[in-house]
């Protein structure tokens, strides 16, 4: 069957083969098993288990209150990150681009972040509000600082928001400013000319024409939230009492630190599957459609 391909699609295929052999067994492959055993009451140690059919997704959304708190907790922060990491970076990137001078500079700084793992991150974060807030609380007399940034229910959301938005937003602050070079200059003068204020500008020209960045950006931070881990396992751990417990922590506590129920937990993950699937299919649909509008 080679033989009868062109040099070009063999070589292409041959380049391709490998990733699409990875993706196949590290993703595709455990994705149906996963949808497999969610049909059953695997442990996920013992050979044997029976199908249960639906029960575990019942189970999931009408008996289980852990996982529906875990459910409006994720739903809050992908709200608030979205909505904050988009603004601040598209914010970053209009003031970036308007100035004349040290771009690389402020472009580098605001992006220093990503270049930092995750949990290194977000320990270093942790030092802060544990070890610098109390002592900075203390000698400034700034009573405010010396609260409990991890432990009170009500402080917690809100100082991983602050971690997470400084992690995240250097990455879309990037992609936002190759969009905005993007614009053509012509018409930015244009605009000037017709004596356009920076507001008009930004809703009648720079908007519409890097909307295609919007859609990308918004797609990233979606699929990023609902699946975020590893932040908030280091920063709260999901405590105080659950508080901060994201769907995917509790996934992961049903199949191997609590009641070791593998099958349950697949259901658990198959439904937060199925809300990202909707959710970014909904999304990219309307963005697109906004796109061809503009």
């Amino acid at each position: 069957m080679l033989k009868r391909l062109s040099k070009a699609t063999t070589s292409l295929i041959l380049f391709v083969l490998p990733a699409f052999i990875l993706y196949v067994i590290f993703l595709v492959i455990p994705v149906l098993q996963g949808s497999y055993y969610s049909f059953t009451n695997w442990d996920g140690l013992n050979k044997s288990y029976s199908f249960v059919g639906l029960q575990n997704f019942v189970e999931a959304i009408r008996d289980d209150a852990n996982f529906r708190t875990a459910l409006l907790f994720t739903a809050k922060y992908v709200l608030f990150a979205v909505v904050l990491q988009n603004a601040l970076a598209l914010l970053l990137a209009l003031l970036i681009e308007s100035q004349k001078r040290a771009k690389g500079f402020f472009r580098t700084v605001f992006f220093m972040p990503n270049m930092l793992s995750v949990i290194i991150s977000t320990f270093m974060w942790v030092f802060v509000f544990t070890k610098v807030m109390p002592a900075l609380s203390e000698y400034a007399a700034l009573k405010f600082l010396g609260q409990s940034w991890l432990g009170d229910p009500n402080v917690s959301f809100w100082s991983i928001m602050l971690v997470s938005v400084w992690g995240g937003v250097g990455t879309l602050m990037i992609i936002y400013m190759s969009a905005i070079q993007g614009i053509p200059q012509h018409l930015k003068e244009a605009a000037i000319i017709d004596g356009a204020k920076p507001y008009h500008m930004l809703r009648y020209i720079t908007l519409p024409l890097i909307s295609h960045a919007l859609t990308i950006c918004i797609f990233l931070t979606l699929n990023s939230s609902f699946k975020v881990y590893d932040l908030i396992f280091a920063l709260t751990g999901g405590g105080p009492a659950r508080a901060t417990q994201v769907i995917t922590m509790n996934i992961l506590e049903e199949a191997y630190q609590r009641n070791y129920r593998y099958g349950y937990a697949s259901a658990k993950a198959i439904i937060l599957f199925l809300i990202i699937l909707v959710i970014t299919l909904v999304q990219v649909s309307v963005m697109k459609k906004r796109e061809v509008e503009a």
